[in-house]
């Protein structure tokens, strides 16, 4: 059986890279939902090298790089993204592309003296490698920053990519990345087609599995950075996501000198360590959950202080929202929970679990839009053909509010 599945995802592996191959000749534009600025881009990247970008980030992650960092790409094309990463990081940073695709590798590597050049640098700071995204040419500890554009959804392991890509960031380094998932498991005759490996579909996870994923290789601080439509397939969702999460430093569980009480707008969040808060009430903390609440998904949240800071309900650091005092209408909208927390509850009775579905009707949708829960959940409209239902009176019997 193991042989099968290590044959089985070496030929998936083939029939992507060839596509992928045949690209660079032909120009075919494959797969993802995404938009490079190529006037800015074109000022220092050769035009061969801007045709055959890929992805569904514009490039994702290099917002936050700062000048002398380590950047890894897995899946690095034509170059695209490492040559911005190169700018970002400056002469004195260094900037990693793994790649599984021969022709690909040839054409970033030839344009790679040409971009050092136009951005006034000695040599070029890029290293691209033949390698594979469960099994990359990457030394232990050695990454600031890992980015992916619309790749890791193309490997047949995503688990061994997962734990790869937490092997080779230092502790308190971070990965941005941008993929392909569904709302719902891939069936099988998705699975087994190859075809639609290269169109980023039938690798795809749902959240929670990717989400899922991600945490038991060790990261924490998963969020999303922004979601976006993408096709309907036989019923099923894919949506292109971008997101954040973290390698952390202390791995103790030693009682801190502080104490976290949730502000809002949730009235009680589960968080990727276990430990449950409730909102307004003040509890003391261990010192790796302080780390976890000083990342920028959680920082927000709470107030992290030396002494316990209580929230009475008129505190104006107290957020809560509620729905709206009216009737409210079913039309075919899920959210899905995101991340950081694992759980969280609102004032509505409504529990989100990270990564599962969740029908919701029209008020709880303009809950979710606000821009306090907004950054948290992606929106799903399952309903084909609109709906035309009546308003219905919010209560127990009717399953909302």
């Amino acid at each position: 059986m193991a042989n099968e599945t290590k044959e089985e995802n070496h030929s998936i592996t083939q029939a992507v890279s060839q596509r992928y191959a045949k690209a660079v000749t032909n120009g075919e534009q494959l797969c993802c939902p995404t938009g490079y600025n190529h006037e800015d881009l074109g000022q220092f990247i050769p035009e061969p090298v801007l045709k055959v970008s890929y992805g569904c980030g514009t490039p994702v992650g290099l917002s936050t790089v700062q000048p002398g960092e380590v950047v890894l790409d897995i899946g690095s094309g034509g170059g695209i993204d490492c040559f911005e990463a190169s700018r970002k990081v400056g002469p004195r940073g260094r900037v990693i592309g793994i790649d599984m695709t021969d022709e690909m590798l040839a054409l970033a590597r030839t344009h790679a003296p040409t971009v050092a050049g136009n951005l006034g640098y000695p040599e070029p700071n890029v290293d691209f490698r033949k390698g594979f995204a469960d099994a990359m040419p990457v030394e232990d500890d050695q990454v600031d920053l890992i980015i992916s554009n619309c790749v890791i959804n193309l490997a047949p392991d995503k688990k061994k990519v997962f734990q790869e890509m937490f092997r080779v960031l230092r502790p308190g380094g971070r990965f941005t990345i941008s993929d392909i998932v569904a709302d719902q498991p891939i069936p099988n005759y998705l699975i087994y087609d190859k075809a639609k490996w290269g169109d980023c579909l039938s690798g795809a996870l749902t959240i929670k599995d990717y989400w899922g994923g991600l945490r038991e290789a060790g990261f924490k601080g998963l969020h999303q950075v922004n979601s976006i439509p993408w096709r309907v397939i036989d019923g099923i969702q894919f949506f292109s996501v971008t997101l954040t999460g973290y390698k952390l430093v202390s791995t103790s569980t030693t009682p801190s000198s502080v104490f976290a009480t949730l502000t809002g707008p949730f009235s009680q969040v589960l968080d990727e360590l276990g430990t449950t808060f409730t909102r307004g009430n003040p509890q003391q903390i261990d010192e790796r959950t302080a780390e976890l609440l000083a990342l920028a998904p959680y920082h927000e949240r709470f107030i992290v202080d030396e002494k316990p800071v209580a929230l009475a309900v008129q505190d104006s650091r107290m957020l809560a929202v509620f729905p709206e005092e009216a009737p409210c209408i079913w039309e075919g909208q899920f959210a899905v929970l995101t991340g950081p927390f694992l759980e969280v509850c609102d004032d509505d009775h409504h529990t989100f679990q990270c990564g599962e579905p969740v029908e919701i009707c029209s008020k709880t949708h303009k809950v979710l839009q606000t821009t306090s829960y907004q950054p948290y959940f992606a929106i799903i409209n399952r309903s084909r053909e609109g709906v035309d239902s009546e308003p219905v009176i919010c209560g127990p019997s009717t399953g909302c509010c």
